[in-house]
């Protein structure tokens, strides 16, 4: 800090000693420093500060050993930046050497593969185990975030194999299903196509039978109006015209090689019929 007039920035405040002693800390604005009087005042930085912790190799629980590196974020508290001041010389040094031992305990409490898969979690930790330490020093840590994390050459080699294992399972597994699905859709197609053929089979058997059915009826009705007719006819025809079909067919009878015939009823009463008409016939 200058003697004088300083200029605080909206992002700075200026922690005051007067004579060697803290007197207070001044917020932005126009600030006068007298000279000798207040030496050793500082301007304070309240912005978020990402600090890089140089990569670690830690043991985990399972006595694998791991290499990580991280960014810690951190801020100077508003209320307490004179504590960045009076309760460390150094906070960002000394949050960078907090964070590699606290890597070291943090890690050492894990298996390997929880250190592969939950940086999540690790990063909570980290955070809250910090953040436990710095606020004495009127820093907060605002987050954690793993960069790296490198696992040993012979395990990344056996991950790499399990991940090719694993590849080539599921592609046995697609592969498999796929086989299923063009099975099913094969036996889906033919199902529905015997089921077009029988029905196909049995609308042609429904046809069929319908039209012998109509066929029939026809045949039938034709006969029916071919009884009427003659029936019809039969009913207007003179008896006498059909005592001379009789005789006609006595002759036709008569000619053939038989020499035993049968005559109906009928036959005897309508030639008496016919004679007694041809007795009246000649009497008149």
């Amino acid at each position: 800090m200058g003697w004088g007039v300083n200029v605080i920035k909206q992002y700075e405040r200026l922690v005051v000693f007067t004579l060697g002693t803290y007197t207070g800390t001044r917020l932005p604005g126009l600030r006068w420093m007298w000279p000798f009087i207040n030496n050793g005042s500082t301007k304070v930085d309240l912005r978020e500060t990402p600090i890089a912790i140089p990569r670690q190799t830690s043991i985990t629980r399972d006595n694998a050993p791991i290499a990580v590196d991280f960014f810690v974020y951190m801020r100077v508290m508003e209320d307490r930046p004179q504590d960045t001041i009076l309760n460390v010389s150094d906070f960002r040094g000394a949050a960078q050497a907090l964070a590699m031992t606290t890597l070291r305990a943090v890690v050492g409490e894990m298996d390997l593969d929880d250190v592969l898969s939950k940086r999540e979690r690790i990063n909570n930790q980290l955070q809250s185990k910090l953040d436990e330490v710095t606020v004495n020093w009127g820093v907060k840590v605002t987050r954690v975030e793993i960069k790296e994390v490198d696992p040993p050459v012979d395990v990344q080699e056996a991950m790499n194999r399990q991940l090719s294992a694993e590849r080539t399972r599921r592609a046995a597994v697609t592969e498999a299903e796929g086989d299923r699905d063009a099975e099913v859709n094969r036996a889906e197609g033919e199902r529905n196509a015997a089921i077009l053929r029988a029905e196909g089979t049995r609308q042609a058997s429904i046809l069929e039978a319908e039209g012998n059915r109509q066929a029939t009826m026809l045949i039938a009705e034709g006969y029916s109006l071919a009884l009427e007719t003659i029936n019809t006819v039969a009913q207007s025809i003179d008896p006498k015209t059909m005592s001379l079909q009789y005789f006609e067919t006595l002759k036709r009878m008569g000619e053939g090689e038989s020499t035993k015939y049968i005559f109906p009823m009928e036959f005897t009463s309508m030639l008496r019929n016919f004679i007694q008409d041809n007795t009246n016939a000649e009497s008149r």
